[in-house]
């Protein structure tokens, strides 16, 4: 696990709200506080889709909605003349996207050993922290996922030429 710090919140919150730059993830929960405050559950909701919708958003085999899906509402919540009080996101990789780091990290894990590869923002007045976190179905010291995790986290937001500082390991 790491924390990270980021440091231009405007662009960040820029790429988070506007732009398709987390759209890939999972949205596990969320909040956001301004005039009230906005919980959200990201478990998908099947039966308000049809067959073919699912298919064309790429969902049908998933059991959370992706941020592509809940952005523009999100969007719609904090837009206005003041920033929000604070956000949270609970964000978790794609299975898929979870196998091909397996793959390429060549750690000794089999899909269905990890439950989860985690991404948290949290923004308040402070600015915006992100921590990743993993979780297993199984007990091993072997901390290789998450060395291999906390890397592509990094990379990934060097990608996207989101700046940050490493707070802690």
């Amino acid at each position: 696990m790491i924390a990270l710090q980021i440091e231009d919140t405007k662009d960040f919150t820029s790429k988070l709200f506007l732009q398709e730059v987390f759209d890939p993830f999972w949205v596990l929960e969320g909040s956001i506080r301004t005039h009230s405050t906005l919980l959200l559950d990201g478990h998908l909701n099947p039966d308000f889709y049809s067959a073919e919708e699912l298919e064309e958003l790429g969902m049908k085999e998933q059991p959370y909605v992706c941020w592509r899906v809940l952005r523009p509402f999100c969007f719609d919540f904090i837009k206005g003349k003041k920033a929000p009080l604070s956000f949270k996101f609970s964000f978790r990789l794609s299975d898929s996207n979870t196998e091909k780091l397996l793959a390429q990290s060549g750690v000794s894990l089999s899909p269905t050993d990890v439950a989860g590869l985690f991404l948290n923002l949290h923004y308040s007045q402070t600015g915006i922290q992100l921590t990743t976190g993993i979780s297993l179905r199984l007990f091993t010291t072997d901390k290789s996922l998450d060395h291999a995790w906390d890397a592509m986290v990094q990379r990934f937001l060097k990608q996207k030429e989101i700046a940050f500082l490493t707070r802690c390991r």
